[in-house]
């Protein structure tokens, strides 16, 4: 026969968790969440820096298809500029400088008639123009310029690069 206090007094104490089960459980979670939170906000640095370095890249691909645009149709090329900038003369008739200033990491415009400056890329570290030459007789002339721009967001550093032929200096 069964007896009725101890079946009475099984069930009525046996079901549930005890104190320290639950801690136990309360300690697991608490660290399961801690780990989460933890790789939820290395995504979002990691987010933050990519998309820092994408823009800068970005801004430094655009101001070097300005360059290798203008470059391509230029009517000349001053061989003897130093090779953080570029003097040409545009199609157009325009006197203008690329220059790379180190002072405050910037790439610049300058219209050498007016005298105006515009900001074509932050955010760079090292930039150079290396210039082909030719000379035919007395003249020395720019054949082809290469290019290359270090920018750099955060601890990122990437460089771009390309090169443009003076196709007003093609000999055929």
């Amino acid at each position: 026969m069964r007896n009725t206090t101890n079946y009475i007094r099984h069930t009525k104490y046996g079901r549930g968790f005890s104190l320290a089960e639950l801690l136990l459980a309360l300690v697991i979670t608490a660290m399961l969440l801690a780990a989460v939170a933890i790789a939820f906000n290395a995504s979002v640095i990691n987010y933050s820096e990519n998309k820092d370095i994408f823009r800068t890249i970005n801004n430094a691909r655009q101001a070097l298809f300005r360059i290798t645009s203008q470059l391509r149709t230029a009517n000349a090329v001053d061989p003897n500029s130093p090779s953080n900038q570029c003097t040409l003369i545009t199609a157009n008739g325009d006197n203008i400088t690329f220059s790379y200033s180190g002072a405050d990491n910037k790439l610049y415009l300058i219209d050498n008639s007016t005298s105006d400056s515009y900001t074509l890329c932050g955010d760079v570290t090292a930039m150079t123009f290396t210039k082909n030459t030719a000379t035919e007789g007395l003249v020395t002339y720019v054949k082809s310029v290469q290019i290359s721009i270090t920018v750099a967001s955060g601890d990122a550093q990437r460089t771009v690069s390309s090169a443009a032929v003076v196709r007003r200096n093609l000999k055929w």
